[in-house]
């Protein structure tokens, strides 16, 4: 019971690291370039979440609140792509990647300055309250986490796959020029995909809040999602949600039965492992060029 236990902490866990990871990967597929600020945009999306519904000033329901905080931080990521990285067309990818970094650092400083950098707790209806299957007790944070992931799942294999807006994407982040030459806008598409971005990393952002306690630092967890990102495959969806899961696992199941503190090891050391062995990752998605 207790190893289904912490089985079902390490999917609600590593179903927030998926969806990170999974801001990640659009953003690698569709720039080649990798947004070091997802984890702190996720921790954005739980801040406005938060002051929605914990303000005195807004007081809104979690119902609302939720929609308006996804949708904010849809405009974000398609601002930020609009008015900041399409300036760095043409430049190497490791500027786009400090850029990121830098912008994580004022992400995080902006949160400290608005909400405090003491931890917080988002008000949700299912905070604190618990389900029972078949003798074990679960949280139903944890139930809707993981609910919530494997519906975003599968509307996601939809959209990219049954949508002219889905399949336009995959077709500029496979190769921008053929896209650009077939008449789809490729750098519209670009913004939109640094919005869905955005709109994944609050609704992780909220997920996260609803578990437990937030703080500016909080952002940092994108690391971890980054790992789940390579480990999974960078270029691969599912892989970004299979990386996810495993570290979600590989957490938990360290601290138990190994010690407490390689609970913060394993994740990187199952990633220095990947690199080894399979170094574009499990679900690897190779594309040969020809010369």
């Amino acid at each position: 019971m207790a190893d289904l236990q912490l089985i079902m902490s390490g999917l609600a866990n590593g179903c927030i690291y998926g969806l990170i990871a999974l801001g990640f990967v659009l953003i690698y597929k569709a720039t080649e370039a990798v947004n070091f600020a997802q984890g702190d945009m996720m921790m954005l999306g739980a801040f406005i979440a938060l002051g929605f519904t914990n303000s005195d000033r807004m007081d809104l329901p979690f119902w609302l609140a939720v929609p308006m905080s996804i949708l904010l931080m849809g405009c974000f990521g398609y601002l930020l792509d609009r008015i900041i990285i399409r300036r760095m067309f043409g430049q190497s990818q490791v500027s786009v990647v400090i850029l990121t970094i830098a912008l994580g650092f004022v992400l995080r400083f902006a949160a400290g300055t608005i909400w405090g950098h003491e931890p917080q707790s988002l008000e949700s209806p299912f905070a604190g309250r618990d389900v029972s299957f078949g003798g074990v007790v679960l949280g139903l944070d944890e139930v809707v986490v993981i609910f919530t992931t494997v519906l975003l799942t599968i509307g996601f294999y939809f959209f990219f796959n049954n949508t002219k807006l889905g399949v336009a994407m995959q077709a500029s982040s496979q190769n921008q020029l053929a896209a650009y030459y077939m008449g789809i806008p490729v750098k519209r598409i670009q913004s939109l995909i640094w919005a869905v971005s955005g709109m994944m990393a609050a609704i992780a952002g909220i997920l996260f809040a609803s578990k437990g306690s937030i703080d500016p630092g909080v952002g940092l967890v994108g690391i971890k999602a980054f790992a789940a990102a390579v480990i999974g495959g960078m270029g691969s969806l599912p892989g970004a949600l299979l990386g996810g899961i495993i570290i979600g696992l590989v957490e938990p199941f360290a601290a138990r039965y190994v010690a407490a503190g390689y609970s913060q090891v394993a994740p990187y050391l199952l990633l220095f492992l990947v690199l080894v062995f399979r170094p574009h990752g499990i679900l690897a998605q190779i594309h040969r060029k020809k010369v």
